[in-house]
């Protein structure tokens, strides 16, 4: 296999012309920064994690471009092409584009509120604050293959990607399949699913397929439910690193500069402490979402 392209947190192997495999790294990152800190275990339990989602959107008649699981942090799936500019007659390729669909108000849809951004009324809701549970799904749309993510209105998101409407709607509707059957199990084992993101490509059929991963503590928020319903949102995902951050200042250093178009600050390494405390929630919500246990002694190969 050869080394096809590195992300922020996995390696993409080229297998044949048809295949790829991911190797999930123990690198985080947020805010579009690489953290220069490793979380042990963290790509295993995003590859497992992955992989069982993957595994009940097949049951549920969905497509996917995941094929198996080839190590405990390896996972071989379907390639399909990257193209500059797509359109509606092409296939096998990539869409540009980043689905989120949020079900509370949290993190930087909170943040819009009080800047004005975004009306509480566009969201169905008259007040807002942290947890304020949403009548109907907010969905968002961002780009993909850009440098920082970009919010899009539909009919941008309509030609960047080579979408027609109904594709757009098809996705939204599988987004919400996939989000009722998450929902579903991790409410069985104390969780409450916030929001996530999802990706998606098309095959050589131009049939929409589910791509990259989701479900995760990287691509997902989650929240402990007796915490919530005694009135505390206690967050079980990679927001809590996003927390650090904003805590010490750095996010709004970051913001700051990437407004004036000035260098953007190096993100600074996670304390040991904070590390630790990492590792541990991306074990324990691991198997929350799934029901299964990392084994300390379990290598990955």
């Amino acid at each position: 296999m050869k080394l096809w392209k590195v992300g922020k947190v996995k390696k993409v192997y080229e297998v044949s012309p048809t295949e790829l495999e991911f190797e999930f790294t123990d690198q985080i990152s947020v805010f579009d920064k690489i953290i220069p800190s490793l979380i042990p275990r963290k790509g295993e339990t995003l590859c497992r994690t992955s992989a069982y989602w993957f595994q009940r959107a097949h049951a549920m008649g969905l497509k996917t471009h995941f094929q198996e699981m080839k190590a405990p942090n390896r996972m071989r799936v379907s390639r399909v092409k990257m193209l500059e500019s797509p359109s509606q007659s092409d296939m096998g390729y990539l869409v540009p584009l980043e689905f989120i669909a949020r079900y509370y108000v949290a993190g930087s849809l909170l943040d819009r509120v009080k800047a004005g951004d975004i009306a509480p009324r566009s969201l169905g809701v008259t007040q807002v604050e942290y947890g304020t549970p949403l009548p109907d799904p907010f969905i968002e749309v961002t780009t993909k293959l850009e440098k920082v993510d970009r919010p899009l209105k539909k009919q941008e998101a309509l030609h960047l990607a080579g979408l027609t409407s109904q594709e757009y709607d098809e996705i939204v509707e599988i987004i919400l399949k996939i989000d009722r059957d998450i929902d579903e199990q991790v409410t069985k084992r104390g969780l409450i699913h916030v929001d996530g993101k999802k990706e998606f490509a098309f095959n050589s059929k131009r049939d929409i397929m589910v791509v990259d991963t989701y479900g995760t503590a990287d691509e997902d928020r989650f929240w402990d439910l007796r915490s919530y319903e005694e009135g505390t949102c206690i967050e079980l995902s990679k927001e809590v690193v996003r927390q650090y951050y904003r805590d010490t200042g750095y996010h709004k250093a970051l913001n700051d500069a990437r407004a004036r178009r000035a260098p953007e600050p190096d993100i600074p390494p996670l304390p040991p402490d904070v590390v630790e405390k990492t590792r541990q929630l991306y074990q324990k919500l691991y198997f929350q979402i799934t029901g299964e246990t990392i084994h300390e002694g379990r290598n990955q190969s």
